[in-house]
């Protein structure tokens, strides 16, 4: 047998609305009397329908989790470390919804009453008119991963430009001159932001960029594979290979190792992200680690605390940045 809050209010002698405010935490209650309702509760192993709290608070207790696509330039390790950030702050309490944002042809079910509010995993500026939408339905938005202009968005992200010139700045610091880069997916931001980040410590350096060591790859494995194919074909191989995540990092490793060379022997290999399996390739790659995770648990944090009233949406309006971090291991050979 179910049972309703009718039941406890009963047993409390207190109005269902009584025990309804206890069992969300209210200020508008007796200590006492809260802790005796909860007592109750919990002797009963009462269980809340979170549809009915729904109608009463007028909650949809859904938190959307939104990325730019799914399919498109979203490594799966991306996504898990992505996901395993909003999940360790999101409570048993709530939905969590994930989607791209591609898969909409509008934004029409995108509204108040369907989500309490919206996590958005950015990647591209051409997610703009869906933070325009959301804002317009009233629903709070957190906008992680890409710089947003507008002061009217709580925005939490690295800056990745750091990241990859400190990548390049180490290969430099070995002693390498010729060094490539695999680009991630044309139209991210992060692409730019890396490539930039990474030409800079060159220009700064007085080190030559060749043409032909750019390469435009996807930020999937495949694309880290054919792109190393493609370089080992050069008349004059880079020593250095900077990929702009570890995905193609990973598969420019596997290419290599296909053609009968060895890394770092050979070439030299830097990733970005740091993801769980980098620490665990032959040789370990050295990294930039960018911590998506605790980037993710921030913005789960901070629309938590809009959610539930103990911040206003006003609060949050500022940009937040989490440093990124070179990892060196084993996969960067120093030369003469």
């Amino acid at each position: 047998m179910t049972v309703t809050i009718k039941d406890i209010a009963k047993l409390a002698n207190v109005s269902h609305t009584t025990v309804s405010r206890a069992l969300n935490n209210s200020p508008f209650i007796k200590e006492k009397t809260k802790q005796n309702i909860l007592s109750i509760a919990k002797q009963l192993n009462y269980s809340p329908n979170v549809h009915a709290r729904g109608l009463v608070s007028q909650k949809s207790f859904t938190i959307g989790l939104f990325f730019t696509s799914l399919t498109e330039g979203t490594s799966s390790s991306f996504f898990v470390d992505a996901l395993k950030g909003v999940n360790s702050v999101i409570t048993e309490n709530y939905h969590l919804v994930v989607r791209g944002i591609d898969d909409f042809h509008d934004y029409t079910t995108i509204h108040k009453q369907r989500y309490d509010g919206i996590l958005l995993m950015s990647q591209s500026e051409h997610d703009e008119a869906f933070i325009h939408h959301v804002k317009k339905q009233g629903i709070p938005i957190i906008v992680l991963n890409r710089r947003v202009e507008s002061n009217q968005v709580m925005n939490i992200l690295a800056d990745d430009g750091e990241g990859a010139y400190q990548a390049a700045h180490y290969f430099i610091q070995q002693g390498h001159k010729q060094i490539a880069i695999i680009e991630g997916k044309e139209g991210f931001k992060s692409t730019q932001e890396r490539k930039a980040g990474f030409l800079q410590a060159l220009i700064d350096h007085h080190v030559p960029m060749k043409k032909e060591y750019m390469i435009i790859g996807d930020y999937h494995m495949k694309s880290g594979y054919e792109s190393m194919e493609a370089l080992l074909t050069l008349d004059d191989p880079p020593t250095a290979l900077f990929c702009s995540n570890d995905d193609m990092a990973i598969g420019a490793m596997n290419a290599l190792f296909a053609k009968g060379k060895r890394c770092p022997d050979d070439l030299s290999i830097i990733g970005f992200d740091d993801i769980s399996f980098s620490s665990y390739t032959t040789p370990a790659l050295t990294t930039v680690k960018k911590p998506i995770e605790k980037m993710c648990a921030l913005g789960a944090e901070a629309i938590l605390s809009v959610i539930n009233g103990e911040k206003q949406e006003d609060d949050h309006l500022e940009k937040v940045y989490v440093h990124t971090e070179l990892m060196i291991r084993d996969s960067v050979k120093k030369v003469q």
